[in-house]
């Protein structure tokens, strides 16, 4: 006789409750964040009763997700790039698609010492920025700028895999800040620092003023009548973050109309945009003045970012 509460039983019921696309991947997400265990575990106790309070605990956490609730804000957390990173509804929830934006952005900044690395100037600068390490000073490294942060995803993930540079993080959002600080302290990532700031106009500020080598964004595209705004995880995450103007092209015109005066002698440009955004994208960098414009495809083959350098 199959036990109703061993831990198959309970995914298989989770499972036919879900009814989406992903519901074996959610539903076992969901079981190993009540019972803190890996996959291996789930697999390997699967005839394993759970106790009343475990399953309670988990059949609330189910609820929540059949109610439309994405899992990410279920969980709070989000696994992108290899980091855990804390997630809450006042970000944007990281996807695999930014990681596509993640790997341009690398392939463009250099692994070791910048000095002899052709595509930038190196130049000596002072920073009245307080980092999140007191002691750490960074005035020779090469500068990247992350547009619209959110949880931090793409600024952590460069600053964790170039060390030697340093990065700076933006968002109009003191709560989506919030988070990004907290998962930089809890993955003790310290070449970065946070800035309250509408896009660029923090930076503008005579106090602020800095030029960068790198910029990165993944700004909203969507546009703002678009019915997948009523649909799906979309539903919970902070519209601002999503949709930006009838086209969804504002926020992208704001950033490569103002990027220009931000960068240093040849850098780059690189942003996230929509499915049917790259050649609109293109033409924007174009008129800017940027050359050597390309896209990078996501793992789904759509031009996903396109870069332009100055």
């Amino acid at each position: 006789m199959v036990d109703i509460h061993s831990v198959n039983s309970i995914f298989i019921s989770a499972v036919s409750q879900l009814k989406t696309e992903e519901a074996s991947f959610e539903a076992q997400l969901l079981l190993q964040h009540v019972l803190n265990v890996n996959r291996a575990w789930l697999i390997s106790h699967e005839n394993d009763a759970l106790e009343a309070n475990i399953h309670e605990a988990f059949e609330t956490l189910l609820q929540r997700r059949i109610n439309g609730e994405p899992v990410a804000y279920i969980l709070g957390y989000r696994e992108f790039y290899g980091l855990k990173l804390k997630v809450t509804p006042d970000t944007l929830i990281p996807r695999p698609d930014t990681e596509t934006l993640v790997e341009a952005a690398l392939a463009k900044i250099p692994q070791n010492d910048n000095t002899y690395y052709p595509s930038f100037r190196r130049k000596s600068e002072s920073s009245d920025f307080t980092t999140l390490d007191s002691d750490f000073r960074r005035n020779d490294a090469l500068k990247i700028l992350d547009l619209g942060t959110g949880t931090g995803a793409i600024a952590l993930a460069i600053a964790k895999h170039r060390p030697q540079a340093f990065v700076y993080a933006v968002d109009a959002s003191q709560a989506a800040l919030d988070v990004a600080i907290g998962n930089a302290e809890n993955l003790k990532i310290t070449n970065i620092n946070f800035v309250l700031s509408d896009w660029f106009f923090a930076l503008s500020q005579e106090n602020y003023k800095q030029n960068f080598d790198v910029i990165v964004s993944n700004p909203p595209y969507i546009e703002a009548g678009d019915a997948h705004l009523t649909q799906g995880d979309l539903r919970f995450e902070p519209i601002k973050a999503l949709a930006s103007g009838v086209d969804g092209m504002d926020a992208i015109h704001t950033i490569i109309t103002n990027a220009p005066q931000h960068l240093n002698p040849h850098g780059w440009l690189l942003l996230e945009h929509g499915y049917n955004q790259a050649e609109s994208v293109a033409n924007l960098l174009q008129q800017a003045g940027f050359t050597e414009i390309s896209h990078a495809q996501d793992l789904a083959g759509i031009q996903r970012v396109t870069m332009g350098q100055l």
